[in-house]
């Protein structure tokens, strides 16, 4: 059994030291590695990450990590990931870390993902060249997730996004603004590169579970929503994550 200890959206400012290293204290008894799904600062500067780098660091077991549209605000997002990087906290953006764990390689994928909407209604790569560009970018972000999966190693699949793949998981949200809380590109990226859970945050007022067509287990993670430090998600006996 793999335990996935995951929370997104934590929003750290600088005024938010000791908000959440209490609770990371005994990780290491309750889950086998930590993911964040992005949105780690308030405004995306480095002071901001630095806070959380140093809540972050030594924790007992290893931290995985994507960013987020809060982390890109102030166009520092290289210092955000260096920050978290000094901690020992692996930063993914089309990239993939495998972990140890019992024996067991456990892979996991990571990008920020984007929006764009989800079938029936959502943007095209039509009109005019912002909107094209727009399209494009969550395609490209999509194919780089999806090679990714494809390639990695592991005798567990995990995607950590912070946009969303599937409106299961937007729930609570107004529907007006699906379009920039995620994309059924991620989820089709997903279904074929192959994956055993997906986890994103993001979408505040959302839902904690939906499923990918191709049956693979979404859970939206962000703080908001599953209203606790983290959640911890068992992989490996066949079950749906819990």
């Amino acid at each position: 059994m793999i335990r996935v200890a995951a929370v997104g959206d934590i929003h750290f400012g600088t005024d938010s030291s000791g908000r959440l290293r209490p609770h990371l204290e005994q990780l290491a008894e309750r889950a086998d590695l930590l993911v964040i799904a992005g949105d780690v600062t308030t405004c995306g500067g480095r002071d901001e990450a630095e806070v959380l780098a140093a809540e972050l660091r030594g924790v007992a077991v290893p931290v995985l990590a994507v960013l987020g549209n809060h982390d890109y605000h102030a166009g520092h997002e290289t210092d955000v990931r260096r920050a978290l990087e000094g901690a020992g906290v692996q930063v993914l953006e089309g990239e993939t870390a495998v972990v140890g764990v019992n024996g067991s390689r456990v892979g996991v994928a990571g990008v920020k993902g984007f929006g764009g909407g989800f079938a029936g209604a959502c943007g095209t790569e039509f009109g005019e060249p912002e909107m094209k560009a727009f399209i494009r970018h969550t395609r490209s972000v999509a194919e780089r997730l999806e090679g990714s999966l494809v390639g990695l190693n592991a005798d567990v699949k995990i995607a950590l996004l912070h946009y969303a793949p599937v409106k299961a998981t937007l729930l609570g949200e107004r529907l007006e603004i699906y379009p920039f809380l995620g994309s059924y590109l991620l989820a089709e990226a997903v279904d074929r590169g192959g994956a055993d859970l997906v986890l994103h945050g993001h979408a505040h007022r959302g839902t904690e579970k939906g499923i990918t067509p191709g049956g693979v287990h979404v859970r939206n993670v962000a703080q908001p929503v599953i209203r606790r430090a983290y959640n911890v998600y068992a992989l490996g006996g066949g079950d749906e994550p819990g």
